[in-house]
């Protein structure tokens, strides 16, 4: 099988590259290719066992892109190293990630490692960006959690962490920056179990510290793996591999001893079939257990998520790399290990899950699906059972970050790229036609176990992803009048691609508002359109997104008296509001109806009286942001036949208006969880900056020779934070943002904020 190389990426004969619709062959390109190269035409037919779905999730600068980055040279995708100072790796391709070094959207690669196929998405590390690792990690199989071996786990770990076990995604650990000087194994793997709450399952030990750290002990075949200290330029891509001998270092010896010992042991106590093992062929001999029937243990726990492998390296040093994608391949599960109930509903007949949106100028939006069930082809007519339409996909691709290869078909388990899909959003179920969905229902409710499961017929509608509300909102306006509609067409264009986004009209000046995840999303936003949709936008002041609630119970009653044309609307409304406890999740908003009045309405009234409610959530008494915390009871609904449903939901809305009015308005702000890393000597500064921010302090750590500051603090105060930072610790300090929760503001900023919305000063 011949194989061609475009730019840095190795790409089959005779395939097209989708930017120049060209079909390449070898004599264009290098004439000189590895001799390990795998073709990659298995991605039409592989087999679903050898398949991994894995995603790159850490901390910014954590070292995910330079990990994906060895990744794809170690299996023969790409030529070079490419490194993120440079500018120059696969996966962040976007000008934006070029320029700051950081990721800002997930992007996805395809590449062979030892028979297996591995679909790899790297994901970003800035808690701005959260929702791609949210919708990432929704539809991967397992994951590699990236670790500073310096600094533990660290504040976008935890979330990063968080979304992995709420979709019950298995994960590997991998300690990263082993050569720093700081770098502490024990202190990591106890972060991992105090911070993370996971079983850490060590299967390595470094060789070497710091500047020496030369490799790592395999801990379940007592092997030594040495990276040569190479010369300038060394790739890494040779290592030695020899077993352990008497010969070694007697302090390697005993410590590499001692650690398969415990390993052996934690994994006995957590895999029942191995501790059994052990008790009847090696209960006296722990050293003896094969290397074979230690890593079947290992799997088990860790598809079970009782464990995480933790393994070392140094991706910058070119050290660890290899036997990281070795443990991706025998400890994270294949495709068909997960999502049973989908592939047993659907059985052989497609089904998937669109899970990201791109927009290509030449091809209008490109949607990546995962495929669960059932077979992809091009030219076919889907079904998407959301939106209920039907579209047609006109063509199927293979992503390889920013550039794709056509194929004529596709398998369940892998990632597609597809073309055609105008309507599908993020979150769509697609499947091949109305008849397989209910097909699948009916399957759905046979084996339903309990009999509030049957019935569900939106159990076959796969699940999408929980989007964020924005924290941050500022206006945005055209150059002229005439760049209005282009203006529309590229927010609604990264809106679909970005659903944490959100465009809005204010309905007082009519001007279009941003609301977006912080000021590097926006700023980022803004960037885009002006680079990629040529418009030079300007941006009003950044504020915050506040929410309100209520402080009392009240009640009120409202009538509805309209004539439209001939006929007579009338309707009268009794409710009551009250605040719900503060502990109940933030976002909660309540309804409820007595007995009487759900008795009296129908379904098509009560669904009237619901829309009125919830719209009158969007808007608070104080400010007119969105409610929270409030709970409302619908007392009574009269109204005289021939009354409209429209009209039931103005006289509701509108009685809810006057009773949140007499209930008294509370404005709630964004409080955000701060991380400071700062030396002992900026302590200070960075402390007094943080009381001048009516910020809390919670806890200072200490990590080698810096403190770590944990705090909170409003967001209105957080504006500018990174460069008033920098200039208090003389650029030697970093920071995290999280959003922690929505507090009450105190009367005299309140007072403050209302005079400032009011245009007094």
């Amino acid at each position: 099988m011949s194989t061609m190389i475009l730019g840095r990426h190795l790409l089959p004969a005779g395939l097209r590259c989708c930017r120049c619709q060209a079909t390449y062959s070898v004599k264009r390109h290098y004439s000189s290719i590895p001799d390990d190269v795998k073709s990659l035409r298995a991605v039409v037919s592989p087999d679903i066992s050898k398949i991994r779905n894995i995603g790159i999730m850490a901390h910014i600068d954590a070292g995910k892109t330079t990990t994906t980055e060895r990744m794809l040279y170690y299996s023969g995708y790409t030529r070079a190293l490419g490194d993120v100072d440079d500018g120059d790796t696969v996966t962040d391709f976007m000008a934006q990630e070029r320029e700051r070094g950081i990721t800002i959207q997930s992007a996805a690669v395809t590449f062979d490692w030892k028979s297996h196929r591995i679909n790899l998405i790297d994901t970003p590390g800035h808690v701005d960006f959260t929702l791609e690792v949210e919708r990432a990690l929704r539809v991967l199989d397992g994951a590699v959690a990236v670790f500073d071996a310096s600094a533990g786990v660290e504040a976008q770990t935890l979330t990063v962490w968080r979304q992995a076990e709420k979709h019950h995604v298995p994960c590997l650990c991998f300690l990263n920056k082993m050569d720093k000087p700081t770098a502490n194994l024990r202190f990591s793997v106890e972060s991992i179990k105090k911070k993370l709450k996971a079983n850490p399952v060590l299967l390595q030990i470094p060789v070497g510290s710091g500047k020496n750290f030369t490799g790592v002990v395999d801990l379940l075949t007592n092997h030594k793996l040495i990276w040569k200290q190479g010369s300038v330029g060394d790739d890494g891509r040779v290592f030695e591999s020899k077993p352990l001998n008497q010969s070694d270092e007697p302090e390697l010896l005993e410590e590499a001893h001692e650690a398969r010992t415990a390993l052996v042991e934690q994994v006995a106590d957590l895999d029942d079939e191995f501790a059994e093992l052990l008790l009847t062929d090696f209960s006296d001999r722990f050293d003896a257990v094969p290397s074979v029937r230690l890593k079947e243990a290992v799997r088990r726990v860790t598809l079970a998520r009782k464990g995480v492998p933790v393994l070392l390296g140094s991706s910058l040093r070119n050290k660890g790399v290899q036997p990281l994608l070795d443990a991706i391949t025998d400890y994270l599960p294949a495709p068909n290990e997960r999502h049973q109930d989908v592939v047993q509903w659907y059985k052989n007949d497609l089904c998937a899950l669109a899970f990201k949106v791109l927009h290509n100028k030449q091809r209008g939006p490109l949607v990546f699906l995962r495929i669960y069930s059932g077979t992809l082809k091009p030219q076919t007519a889907l079904h998407n059972i959301n939106r209920n339409s039907t579209e047609r996909l006109s063509r199927l691709l293979v992503p390889f970050a920013d550039q794709h290869v056509e194929i004529p078909s596709m398998t369940a388990g892998n990632i597609a790229l597809t073309v055609g899909l105008k309507q599908t959003v993020t979150g769509d179920t697609i499947v091949s036609s109305k008849a397989s969905a209910a097909a699948a229902g009916r399957r759905a409710q046979s084996e339903s176990v309990t009999e509030k499961q049957r019935g569900e017929q939106a159990s076959v509608v796969l699940s999408g992803v929980e989007v964020p509300d924005p924290v941050f909102f500022c206006t945005i306006e055209p150059p002229t009048m005439s760049k209005q509609a282009d203006l529309e067409n590229a927010l609604n264009c990264l809106q679909r691609e970005d659903p944490s986004l959100k465009v809005k009209v204010d309905p007082d000046s009519g001007q279009t508002v941003l609301c977006g995840m912080g000021e590097l999303h926006i700023e980022i936003i803004h960037d885009r359109i002006r680079r990629e949709y040529g418009i030079e936008t300007h941006l009003g002041p950044l504020q915050v997104a506040y929410r309100e609630t209520i402080l009392h119970e009240a009640s009120d009653t409202d009538t509805l008296d309209r004539t439209v044309g001939e006929r007579r609307h009338v309707v009268t409304v009794q409710v009551s509001v009250r605040p719900v406890d503060p502990s109940c999740p933030v976002s909660s908003c309540e309804l409820a109806f007595t007995e009487e009045s759900e008795a009296q309405l129908s379904q098509e009234m009560k669904h009237a009286v619901e829309n009125g409610v919830h719209s009158s959530y969007l808007q608070g008494p104080v400010l007119g942001y969105p409610l929270q915390s409030v709970s409302t009871l619908i007392q009574s609904v009269t109204m005289e036949p021939g009354t409209s449903p429209a009209m039931v939901s103005a006289c509701v809305s509108r009685c809810m208006l006057k009773a949140l009015r007499l209930a008294g308005g509370q404005v709630l702000e964004p409080v955000m969880s701060l991380e400071v890393t700062v030396g002992e000597e900026h302590l200070g500064s960075v402390l007094g900056d943080i009381a001048q921010r009516r910020g809390t302090v919670r806890d200072i750590q200490s990590r080698h020779d810096n403190k770590v500051l944990l705090a909170t603090v409003p967001l209105a105060e957080m504006m500018g934070y990174s460069t008033t930072l920098r200039t208090l610790t003389s650029g030697n300090a970093t920071f995290s943002l999280e959003l922690d929760t929505y507090e009450a503001m105190n009367p005299q900023e309140q007072n403050t904020l209302l005079k400032r919305m009011a245009g007094l000063f």
